[in-house]
């Protein structure tokens, strides 16, 4: 029963049997397992929506109707459905479909989404859209209760109550967000799941006492005009309907009829409605309904067992947590802080051991960075782990609440340089660009765990700035989430780490004038050394240079280097824009330096999805590329 190929929506699903929706759930679910054991993915999530799914579209028309999914990861079903089984095989894959939404794809994706607690808004302008032009469509945004927690839904939420716009907010509630979701908000949520529905409740009453003669119809009249007290004894708080928005729910989100029914009642409506489902995150796969957290961004795995294929290279996320829970032993002060992310970051192996120093704020960068600066300026050290995509919400925080009152905090910033399949809205390439120019900043990029941690630990000495007056404000350590550099059996040198100084790690020139200097930041030092290599094979002396701090940069390290070679090539997994080599190319000029210099970074576009391997043989920024930029560079010296 699965589409092959475009279907006719919403006839088609509407014109099914119960039991052919239900079949045509189950082979779904069987399809998900089976492609993202494959490629990995959004797992738990897509399970949990397909009921969800099924029903939204023998109610909208997903390629008129404007239908924004919020964090856009839980998808996969909804490109089922609008002609992209055949190609489902691809996601994730280079030059395959995205795994999130994307307006380019398809005109059934009205919005392309990556970050959480986006869709609200969207939908409000689109409502606000329609009713200035007067389209005709109708307008849903589906979020999260762990989206839910993120500011901007509720400043989306606080407008739309203020507006007539017609437009319906389905809220899936799976009490997750990643990992278990945490604050008021989900405590609040929590009660209305357990306490009966006010909906149903509510039907109860008006059944019983309408059937009582001559007073009954009376009795709910007075009832109906004391709805909002009947509210306030069944169930909690009347969160949504006290901001002024409809409320229905709670809705039994693996019921397809029951959704729709509730979907319909919601577009007689007028203004926006709460849609409340409850769904199970997982479900159909069990698995992943006993470890969700796991399988809601999983690699690929064995679908018979559930185990994940395991995959080379150390864990960046994991050696930070295992770092600062060992320091964390020896000073009650450090506290870890993430948003959301627990598993993510690695941090819930301090979590389990501190579980009174670990602070998980939700979905919320900004509250996360601001609430670490009003810690730290009362003599606690906290320090947040975040990927580099997510950090960016925190911007103007980082600004006005820590750069600019010097204020000491740490920051590991995982899943930085090119993060692969997730795509454009994943990548961690913006960091050094948008943290190079903060004040009282320093931005630190290991190439291997063994230096991350040491970084880290020179990292806590902005909490000593009187002891340590040159290492001050906030200090960012930049890392992807695994380690690459192979073992290279002694031909990789270890220096001391240093504040604000890069070290050669690979030197077949022995210290005298070089062919060619690659000057490489973070991770992709790998490459560096894998073109060293083979370039050395060939005869060409070269020195690897690894720079390891963007700021401070290493002025006079990258002038030595720079007069100590024929060619200089840097290499950076960022944007070539106010990036390491951007930056290392000026310093050279305003030393009067003349040595050809070539910078191989990433250009002034939205990079596709993919491996990393691949894309970054696709900006040249692999062994084989650094080759060839040697090439040129060399023949025009």
């Amino acid at each position: 029963m699965l589409p092959d190929k475009e279907m006719k929506l919403p006839e088609d699903l509407k014109n099914m049997s119960r039991g052919e929706l239900e079949e045509l759930a189950k082979e779904i679910r069987e399809r998900l397992v089976d492609v993202v054991a494959k490629n990995g993915g959004h797992l738990a999530s897509n399970l949990g929506v397909v009921e969800l799914t099924l029903a939204m579209y023998s109610f909208y028309n997903p390629y008129i109707d404007r239908i924004v999914w919020d964090v856009g990861h839980q998808t996969y079903v909804h490109k089922i459905l609008t002609g992209r089984n055949a190609a489902m095989d691809t996601i994730r894959q280079y030059e395959g479909l995205s795994g999130f939404p994307k307006t380019e794809e398809s005109c059934a994706d009205s919005f392309n989404t990556g970050h959480s607690s986006t869709s609200i808004s969207a939908a409000l302008g689109m409502a606000r859209a329609k009713q200035m032009t007067g389209a005709d469509y109708k307008v849903c945004a589906v979020i999260g209760d762990g989206a839910l927690t993120g500011g901007m839904a509720f400043e989306a939420l606080n407008d739309a109550a203020q507006t007539f716009c017609d437009m319906t907010v389905i809220l899936n509630d799976n009490g997750m967000s990643i990992s278990r979701n945490v604050g008021g908000l989900s405590k609040y949520l929590g009660k209305i799941r357990t306490g009966k529905s006010y909906t149903r409740v509510k039907k109860g009453v008006k059944k019983v006492l309408g059937s009582i003669p001559w007073l009954g119809k009376k009795l709910v009249l007075l009832i109906h005009k004391l709805k909002k007290s009947i509210k306030l004894m069944l169930i909690p708080g009347e969160f949504f309907e006290d901001l002024g928005l409809e409320y229905i729910g709670v809705v039994d989100g693996h019921d397809i009829e029951e959704i729709r029914e509730a979907l319909e009642k919601a577009e007689k409506k007028k203004g926006p409605v709460i849609v409340h489902v409850m769904t199970k995150k997982g479900k159909g796969y069990r698995p992943a309904e006993d470890n969700p957290a796991l399988f809601h961004g999983i690699s690929p795995f064995d679908k018979e067992t559930g185990n994940v294929t395991t995959l080379s290279g150390g864990s960046f996320s994991e050696a930070f947590a295992e770092k600062l829970t060992e320091l964390a032993a020896d000073d009650d002060k450090i506290s870890a802080v993430t948003a959301a992310m627990p598993l993510g970051t690695g941090l819930e192996k301090f979590e389990h051991k501190y579980p009174e120093r670990f602070f998980d704020v939700g979905i919320a960068e900004q509250h996360a960075v601001t609430m670490a600066a009003g810690m730290s300026i009362c003599g606690t050290k906290p320090v947040i782990a975040v990927y580099s995509t997510f950090l960016q919400r925190g911007y103007d925080q980082l600004l006005h609440d820590v750069a600019l009152q010097n204020l000491p905090l740490v920051i590991g910033l995982d899943r930085s340089g090119i993060n692969g399949q997730d795509g454009e809205t994943h990548q961690g390439i913006y960091d050094f660009a948008y943290l190079g120019h903060l004040p009282n900043t320093t931005v630190a990029a290991p190439c291997s765990i063994k230096e991350m941690q040491n970084m880290l630990s020179m990292g806590m000495k902005v909490f000593e700035k009187d002891s340590q007056p040159d290492i001050h404000g906030c200090f960012v350590i930049r890392y992807p989430a695994k380690e690459r550099l192979t073992e290279r059996k002694g031909l990789l040198s270890y220096t001391e780490l240093e504040y604000g100084k890069g070290a050669v790690i690979y030197d077949s020139a022995n210290g005298g004038f070089a062919d060619l200097c690659i000057m490489s930041v973070g991770a992709i030092a790998e490459e560096a050394v894998k073109a060293a290599e083979k370039l050395t094979l060939n005869g060409v002396s070269v020195r690897v240079f690894n720079a390891r701090f963007i700021k401070p940069i290493d002025e006079a390290g990258i002038i030595q280097n720079a007069r100590n070679a024929k060619c200089v090539i840097t290499v950076e997994e960022a944007v070539a824009f106010g990036g390491f080599g951007e930056r290392a190319m000026l310093i050279c000029k305003n030393n009067g330096i003349d040595t050809k210099l070539k910078v191989i970074a990433l250009p002034d576009e939205a990079l596709p999805h993919g491996k990393i391997s691949q894309i970054q043989h696709m900006y040249g920024l692999d062994a084989d590329g650094i080759i060839s930029a040697y090439g040129e560079i060399s023949n025009e010296a």
